[in-house]
C-alpha cells in the first residue's frame, strides 16, 4: 500500500488556504497555523533535510505531508526525494498518521461482525470486507486457498452488502446461518451460479449486523471489496484496498506460497 497519495481536491483546498487571512497562533509558525486554521491535523513534526521542518498531518481523511522552510515563512507540500528518487515522506506518514489508524482499525475490525475462514488455530490472521457479490473478493479467495488449506491463515470475513441489490440478504443468510464458515463457502463455491440462497427468515434477524459492517467500512474511508488489513512482517498493521497484486500475495499472507 502507498500511505501518501493526495488528491486533487485536497491540494486544491490547501493552495486555497494559503490566500485566506487566518488568525495567528502563538504554537506553530504563521505558515503553518494558517494551514491547522483550514482544517488541517498536525499529528507530527520532524527534522528534515535542508534545515527544513517537517510535519504530517491529516486533510479531510487522506494523510498531508509539508516542509517549512528554514527562515520558517513558507511550507512547501507534497512528498520529499533525495537526489536518488528515495521518498523520505512516506515512512513519516506510515508512522505518524497511517500506522495509528490502521491500528485504531484493528481493534474496530476485530470487534465487528465476521465470519472465520480456516483453522481457528492459523497463527496469521486478517480481516478482510467481502461482498458475496464480489468478483475480486472471490478471486481474493481463490488465491489464499493454499495458505488457508495449510493451517497457516484466518481470513476473517467482515460481511457487508454493498455491490448488488441481494448482497445484504446474501450476507445476512451466510451470517446467521447454523454454520457460517460452511454458508460462505458454498456462496464460493456457487459464486458462478449466483452464490448462496437467501433465508428471508435469517435475513430479517440479522439484517442489522451486516448493515453495522456496512456503517463501518464508511467509517474507515474504505471504498473497496476486499479491502484487508493484516501485519507485516515488522507487526505493523497494514491495509489492502482491493484485490492484491500476486507479488503482494506472500507479504499479505505472511509467508512464501506453500
Amino acid at each position: 500500500m502507498k500511505p501518501f497519495r493526495l488528491a486533487v481536491p485536497a491540494m486544491a483546498l490547501l493552495a486555497l488556504s494559503l490566500l485566506a487571512q487566518p488568525a495567528w497562533s502563538e504554537s506553530y509558525p504563521k505558515a503553518v497555523q494558517l494551514l491547522i486554521d483550514r482544517g488541517v491535523e498536525i499529528a507530527g513534526s520532524f527534522e528534515a533535510p535542508g534545515g527544513m521542518i517537517g510535519y504530517i498531518a491529516d486533510m479531510q481523511g487522506q494523510p498531508v505531508a509539508f516542509y517549512l522552510t528554514p527562515d520558517g515563512k513558507h511550507v512547501v507540500i507534497g512528498p520529499m526525494l533525495t537526489e536518488d528518487g528515495k521518498n523520505l515522506t512516506d515512512p513519516k506518514i506510515q508512522e505518524l498518521v497511517q500506522g495509528p489508524k490502521n491500528k485504531e482499525a484493528w481493534k474496530q475490525v476485530e470487534n465487528s461482525h465476521w465470519v472465520r475462514d480456516g483453522d481457528k488455530d492459523a497463527p496469521v490472521i486478517l480481516y478482510t470486507f467481502t461482498d458475496p457479490n464480489c468478483p475480486f473478493c472471490h478471486r481474493f479467495r481463490q488465491a489464499a486457498a493454499p495458505w488457508i488449506e495449510a493451517g497457516r491463515v484466518q481470513l476473517r470475513h467482515v460481511l457487508v452488502g454493498i455491490l448488488k441489490q441481494d448482497s445484504l440478504p446474501k450476507a445476512a443468510t451466510i451470517l446467521g446461518s447454523d454454520d457460517p464458515q460452511e454458508a460462505l463457502h458454498e456462496n464460493q463455491q456457487r459464486y458462478n451460479d449466483g452464490g448462496i440462497t437467501v433465508d428471508r427468515q435469517i435475513v430479517s434477524a440479522h439484517h442489522e449486523q451486516i448493515t453495522e459492517n456496512n456503517r463501518l467500512m464508511g467509517e474507515l474511508g474504505l471504498s473497496a471489496t476486499p479491502s484487508t488489513f493484516y501485519r507485516d512482517n515488522d507487526g505493523k498493521i497494514q491495509m489492502k484496498q482491493g484485490l492484491p497484486r500476486p507479488q503482494e500475495m506472500a507479504e499479505i499472507m505472511g509467508s512464501e506460497k506453500p
